[in-house]
Protein backbone atom coordinates (compact mmCIF):
# COMPACT_ATOMS: atom_id res chain seq x y z
CA UNK A 1 0.00 0.00 0.00
CA UNK A 2 2.88 2.39 0.60
CA UNK A 3 3.95 2.00 -3.01
CA UNK A 4 0.45 2.80 -4.23
CA UNK A 5 0.25 5.77 -1.84
CA UNK A 6 3.57 7.10 -3.15
CA UNK A 7 2.33 6.89 -6.73
CA UNK A 8 -0.87 8.76 -5.79
CA UNK A 9 1.13 11.52 -4.07
CA UNK A 10 3.44 11.79 -7.06
CA UNK A 11 0.49 12.05 -9.44
CA UNK A 12 -1.14 14.73 -7.27
CA UNK A 13 2.07 16.78 -7.16
CA UNK A 14 2.57 16.45 -10.92
CA UNK A 15 -1.00 17.52 -11.63
CA UNK A 16 -0.75 20.52 -9.30
CA UNK A 17 2.54 21.53 -10.95
CA UNK A 18 0.94 21.39 -14.39
CA UNK A 19 -2.01 23.44 -13.22
CA UNK A 20 0.31 25.98 -11.64
CA UNK A 21 2.04 26.62 -14.96
CA UNK A 22 -1.21 26.53 -16.91
CA UNK A 23 -2.67 29.49 -15.00
CA UNK A 24 -2.41 32.59 -17.20
CA UNK A 25 -0.13 35.25 -15.80
CA UNK A 26 -0.83 38.96 -16.06
CA UNK A 27 1.66 41.37 -17.51
CA UNK A 28 3.12 43.86 -15.11
CA UNK A 29 1.14 47.06 -15.03
CA UNK A 30 3.18 50.16 -15.86
CA UNK A 31 3.76 52.47 -12.90
CA UNK A 32 1.23 55.26 -12.55
CA UNK A 33 3.95 57.91 -12.87
CA UNK A 34 5.23 56.64 -16.25
CA UNK A 35 4.76 59.18 -19.08
CA UNK A 36 2.38 58.19 -21.84
CA UNK A 37 4.04 56.64 -24.85
CA UNK A 38 2.73 59.37 -27.18
CA UNK A 39 4.99 62.09 -25.72
CA UNK A 40 8.18 62.87 -27.67
CA UNK A 41 11.44 61.91 -25.99
CA UNK A 42 12.99 64.67 -23.85
CA UNK A 43 15.53 66.94 -25.54
CA UNK A 44 19.15 66.11 -24.98
CA UNK A 45 20.86 68.54 -22.62
CA UNK A 46 24.21 70.14 -23.31
CA UNK A 47 27.08 68.27 -21.75
CA UNK A 48 28.10 70.12 -18.61
CA UNK A 49 30.07 67.28 -17.14
CA UNK A 50 33.42 68.67 -16.16
CA UNK A 51 36.14 67.06 -14.14
CA UNK A 52 36.05 69.83 -11.55
CA UNK A 53 32.24 69.82 -11.18
CA UNK A 54 31.65 66.08 -11.24
CA UNK A 55 34.29 65.25 -8.66
CA UNK A 56 34.01 67.79 -5.85
CA UNK A 57 36.12 65.62 -3.57
CA UNK A 58 39.08 65.98 -5.93
CA UNK A 59 41.60 68.75 -5.35
CA UNK A 60 41.28 71.82 -7.56
CA UNK A 61 45.01 72.00 -8.19
CA UNK A 62 46.00 68.79 -9.94
CA UNK A 63 48.85 69.08 -12.47
CA UNK A 64 48.50 65.49 -13.67
CA UNK A 65 44.83 66.04 -14.44
CA UNK A 66 45.78 69.25 -16.27
CA UNK A 67 48.16 67.31 -18.51
CA UNK A 68 45.52 64.66 -19.17
CA UNK A 69 42.93 67.35 -19.94
CA UNK A 70 45.36 68.90 -22.45
CA UNK A 71 45.95 65.54 -24.11
CA UNK A 72 42.24 64.79 -24.38
CA UNK A 73 41.45 68.35 -25.51
CA UNK A 74 43.98 68.07 -28.36
CA UNK A 75 42.38 64.77 -29.36
CA UNK A 76 38.96 66.43 -29.49
CA UNK A 77 40.38 69.27 -31.59
CA UNK A 78 41.74 66.75 -34.12
CA UNK A 79 38.32 65.09 -34.26
CA UNK A 80 36.64 68.46 -34.78
CA UNK A 81 34.70 68.47 -31.50
CA UNK A 82 35.67 72.02 -30.52
CA UNK A 83 33.12 72.32 -27.70
CA UNK A 84 34.49 69.24 -25.94
CA UNK A 85 38.04 70.51 -26.44
CA UNK A 86 37.12 73.87 -24.90
CA UNK A 87 35.68 72.08 -21.86
CA UNK A 88 38.88 70.09 -21.43
CA UNK A 89 41.16 73.09 -21.86
CA UNK A 90 39.10 75.07 -19.32
CA UNK A 91 39.37 72.16 -16.90
CA UNK A 92 43.15 72.19 -17.39
CA UNK A 93 43.28 75.92 -16.55
CA UNK A 94 41.39 75.19 -13.34
CA UNK A 95 43.53 72.18 -12.43
CA UNK A 96 46.77 74.13 -12.90
CA UNK A 97 45.98 77.87 -13.04
CA UNK A 98 49.55 79.13 -13.51
CA UNK A 99 50.18 76.83 -16.47
CA UNK A 100 50.27 78.84 -19.73
CA UNK A 101 49.87 76.07 -22.33
CA UNK A 102 46.14 75.38 -21.72
CA UNK A 103 45.39 79.05 -22.35
CA UNK A 104 47.13 78.85 -25.74
CA UNK A 105 45.04 75.85 -26.78
CA UNK A 106 41.92 77.44 -25.32
CA UNK A 107 42.54 80.54 -27.43
CA UNK A 108 42.93 78.41 -30.56
CA UNK A 109 39.73 76.52 -29.79
CA UNK A 110 37.75 79.71 -29.19
CA UNK A 111 39.16 81.19 -32.39
CA UNK A 112 38.16 78.09 -34.34
CA UNK A 113 34.68 78.34 -32.81
CA UNK A 114 34.42 81.99 -33.89
CA UNK A 115 34.39 83.37 -30.35
CA UNK A 116 36.88 86.20 -30.76
CA UNK A 117 36.63 87.95 -27.38
CA UNK A 118 37.24 84.78 -25.32
CA UNK A 119 40.05 83.86 -27.72
CA UNK A 120 41.76 87.22 -27.14
CA UNK A 121 41.33 86.82 -23.39
CA UNK A 122 42.84 83.31 -23.45
CA UNK A 123 45.75 84.36 -25.68
CA UNK A 124 46.42 87.36 -23.44
CA UNK A 125 46.43 85.14 -20.36
CA UNK A 126 48.91 82.84 -22.14
CA UNK A 127 51.22 85.80 -22.75
CA UNK A 128 50.78 87.07 -19.19
CA UNK A 129 51.87 83.69 -17.81
CA UNK A 130 54.60 83.13 -20.38
CA UNK A 131 55.84 86.57 -21.48
CA UNK A 132 58.99 85.24 -23.18
CA UNK A 133 57.23 82.55 -25.21
CA UNK A 134 58.94 81.56 -28.44
CA UNK A 135 55.67 82.10 -30.30
CA UNK A 136 54.90 85.34 -28.42
CA UNK A 137 55.15 87.56 -31.51
CA UNK A 138 52.85 85.27 -33.45
CA UNK A 139 50.29 85.31 -30.62
CA UNK A 140 50.49 89.11 -30.30
CA UNK A 141 49.74 89.38 -34.03
CA UNK A 142 46.77 87.06 -33.59
CA UNK A 143 45.48 89.20 -30.72
CA UNK A 144 45.89 92.34 -32.82
CA UNK A 145 44.09 90.75 -35.77
CA UNK A 146 41.23 89.50 -33.58
CA UNK A 147 40.86 92.91 -31.92
CA UNK A 148 40.59 94.56 -35.35
CA UNK A 149 37.90 92.06 -36.35
CA UNK A 150 36.02 92.74 -33.10
CA UNK A 151 36.21 96.51 -33.78
CA UNK A 152 34.92 96.00 -37.35
CA UNK A 153 31.95 94.04 -36.02
CA UNK A 154 31.20 96.81 -33.53
CA UNK A 155 31.18 99.48 -36.26
CA UNK A 156 28.83 97.39 -38.42
CA UNK A 157 26.27 97.35 -35.66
Amino acid sequence: MSHLQSLRNLATLSLSGILLFAVPTRAQDPPASAPPASQPPPKQKKNVDRAVNSAPDQPQWDPLRAEKDLEVGKYYMKRGDVDAAIDRFEDATTAKPGYAIPFLYLGEAYEKKGKKKPAVKAYQRYLDLYPHAEDGDKIRKKIEKLNKEIDKEKTKL
